[in-house]
């Protein structure tokens, strides 16, 4: 006696993984598209079954080395239910094959700020990395597109915490590094922090001071251990005459480096800015004693001295 053919969209599914365990993923792929095809005749409005098909018909794909259609499933996956890793990760596999390497760094990174425990993001992230820098050099993040901001509710690092702690980044960075005092920087977002402070040089570069001091408040929110991106800001702030400002993050970025020469240099300025020729010189002695022939800082010694005299 035949086997009875699966009559339900759940029975298709559980057969398609059982295909696709032994195996047979052509065969578990058409399962899943009877399924997903008995799913849409229903009119049935359940994103998640919808989009759990797409992504496992995706796998399928990925395993049969069909590329371009692993991507198309993902794509309509994460339409369905975005940030969802398993698509993202398969999506990320598929263009790594492809060799679109910006595009498979983007999604890597992406599931990171997820869940910074996936080995695979983790691994996949430093490959793309490396092999970007290969191609590319040292401005590789500019061939990169934008890398989305996962909303907090879909990381799963806060899972644990009360709702009132579920702030979105957006609404924190511009006050400054507190939230990102209180926590311990994942992997995911030193990545995410490493790619803002690029951004922010690059703006810099260009002369968009205002802009790259976003980028790098952003950066800080993220990590905010990393002694040049407070120097960098202070620079920023010293283009614009922000002196106070300047000395905030020259501050704390000699809180997490003693030896970062440009934060004594850009806090003496501030200091001279604002009238302050004591701690001005005092910074600019310490600036020597860490590089003696520093012709900038000897500069500004002559012309601060003659202020104290």
């Amino acid at each position: 006696m035949a086997p009875i053919p699966p009559a339900s969209v759940e029975e298709l599914r559980t057969t398609g993984n059982q295909s696709f365990r032994n195996g047979q993923f052509a065969e578990a792929a058409t399962l899943y598209s009877r399924a997903l095809r008995m799913l849409q005749e229903q009119g049935s409005s359940d994103p998640e079954k919808e989009s759990v098909l797409y992504s496992n018909r995706a796998a399928c794909h990925l395993k049969d080395g069909n590329c371009i259609d692993c991507i198309k499933d993902c794509t309509s996956a994460l339409a369905l239910v975005p940030f969802s890793l398993k698509p993202l990760l398969r999506r990320a596999s598929a263009y790594e094959a492809l060799e679109k390497y910006p595009l498979a760094y983007v999604d890597y990174v992406t599931v990171l700020q997820i869940d910074d425990s996936v080995t695979s993001a983790l691994e996949g992230s430093s490959r793309m990395t490396r092999t970007l820098m290969d191609s590319f050099g040292p401005e590789w993040r500019l061939k990169l597109p934008s890398i989305p901001l996962v909303p907090v509710s879909s990381q799963k690092r806060w899972e644990c915490l009360p709702l009132e702690n579920h702030k979105e980044p957006s609404k924190s960075k511009s006050k400054g590094t507190t939230s990102a005092k209180s926590r311990v920087p994942s992997a995911g977002d030193v990545e995410r922090a490493r790619a803002l402070k690029e951004e922010g040089n690059e703006l810099v570069k260009k002369g968009n001071h205002k802009q790259a001091i976003e980028k790098y408040s952003e950066s800080l929110w993220f990590s905010n251990l990393e002694s040049a991106t407070y120097s960098n800001r202070a620079l920023c702030h010293l283009e614009l005459k922000q002196y106070q400002e300047v000395v905030k993050d020259c501050t704390e970025a000699l809180r997490l480096d003693r030896k970062n020469v440009k934060a004594f240099y850009r806090r003496a300025q501030a200091y001279k800015a604002l009238k302050d020729f004591r701690s001005s010189f005092a910074d600019i002695d310490s600036l020597l004693q860490i590089e003696p022939r520093n012709g900038p800082a000897q500069k500004l010694r002559q012309e601060v001295n003659r202020s104290l005299n």
